[in-house]
């Protein structure tokens, strides 16, 4: 399949993955399947799980481009997906462009997805809103990390709209949005919110073990949080950091913390 090119306007392209449980104990993809900029590669794994890559086959998001992503794990599937560097946020040939980047997972009952790309950088002049819509059903499990980036190494950040929305059982468990960078609303790096950190992230937790054993809400570090989601059986880590590599041994060290 070819992406769609829109002229000087950017460029439509979408990714689709389907897991299914294969009979056998393991994981099988009966749709794997990306256009231009988004190429999808199952890489090799050990265990029940299907592990795919997501890998940029161009530069991108530009200014004007609207990608897709969307992944589908069907009852009794395992299924992890990474990639295989930063996304980088850039600027269009027009500079004004807005671009967009689309994912949609849903986890059915007795899946698992595992949503842990690497990390997307804003750069300067780039304008990126990123939507993210998450359907889990009831007895499905969720490790979901998201990890923006403002700028490069000394360099101001593009303007970035973050949404995430989930809804677990037909429900809305969470449904939050983050503007940085110019043109954000007034404050997104005051005191209250970013500060003078450059990195933020979180990691989203669902599984049906937290139904009766949720986590207690604690602070981890002076610059994270764990917060239990009321509605569900989820869990919630927040944070800040001066650049990225302190942010994902946050994040990581959280999830091991959960994971006792």
């Amino acid at each position: 399949m070819t992406a769609q090119a829109l002229g000087s306007a950017g460029v439509r392209a979408t990714a689709r993955v389907v897991a299914r449980r294969d009979g056998r104990g393991g994981t099988a993809l009966p749709v794997l399947d990306g256009e231009g900029p988004l190429a999808l590669r199952r890489t090799r794994a050990t265990g029940p799980a299907a592990h795919v890559t997501l890998v940029g086959a161009m530069s991108g998001p530009l200014g004007g481009d609207h990608l897709t992503v969307d992944a589908a794990v069907e009852e009794g599937a395992r299924l992890r997906v990474g990639s295989a560097a930063a996304t980088m946020a850039l600027p269009g040939q027009d500079g004004v462009s807005e671009a967009r980047y689309d994912v949609r997972l849903s986890v059915a009952a007795d899946a698992e997805l595992r949503w842990l790309p690497e990390q997307l950088i804003s750069v300067r002049g780039s304008d990126l809103r990123v939507t993210t819509r998450v359907d889990v059903a009831r007895g499905g499990r969720l490790v979901l990390r998201e990890e923006q980036v403002l700028g490069r190494t000394a360099e101001e950040p593009g303007r970035l709209t973050t949404r995430l929305t989930v809804r677990h059982a037909g429900r809305l468990l969470l449904d939050q949005e983050l503007h940085c960078g110019p043109g954000a609303p007034e404050g997104w790096n005051g005191p209250a919110v970013l500060s003078d950190h450059r990195a933020v992230g979180q990691l989203l937790v669902i599984t049906p073990a937290f139904t009766t054993h949720p986590p207690p809400p604690a602070p981890l570090g002076p610059h994270a949080s764990l917060t239990p989601l009321p509605g569900g059986p989820a869990a919630l880590i927040t944070a800040v950091s001066p650049h990225a590599h302190h942010l994902r041994r946050t994040l990581d060290e959280a999830l091991a913390r959960l994971a006792r």
